[in-house]
């Protein structure tokens, strides 16, 4: 089954933490990555940029239109993710649980079934 555990990041709580702090969550993620990797369960994982680069598309008249904005009105955005394949949903929770962020108030960790991949619908 696969799961995509999504990273939620609230900019006012970085902002807070300390520079050992921060070091202590890039390693953790470093860590997490290599042992995905060593169990088989880790497909992929990307870290986005802050929604300050990011644009809208939309289709008006049958013409895409871009804009740096309106943005989605919330606090944290979506910062990056991991896509694993594991057993079942405990197992991406157990996953999940791992992640430094997940020890972080202000931050979230999210888990969610991948419900089809590649044209091929999920069990």
């Amino acid at each position: 089954m696969q799961f995509l555990i999504s990273l939620h990041i609230n900019p006012a709580v970085l902002d807070a933490l300390t520079d050992e702090e921060k070091a202590a969550i890039g390693s953790g993620h470093g860590a997490f990555i290599a042992e995905l990797k060593e169990s088989g369960e880790l497909i992929t994982t990307q870290a986005l940029v802050d929604p300050s680069q990011a644009v809208v598309v939309s289709v008006v008249g049958g013409q895409p239109v871009v804009t740096d904005g309106p943005f989605l009105e919330a606090k944290e955005f979506l910062g990056g993710f991991y896509l694993v394949d594991c057993e079942n949903k405990e197992r991406a929770i157990e996953l999940a649980a791992r992640i430094p962020d997940a020890a972080i108030t202000g931050l979230g960790v999210e888990v969610r079934q991948v419900m089809f991949a590649d044209g091929q619908l999920e069990a």
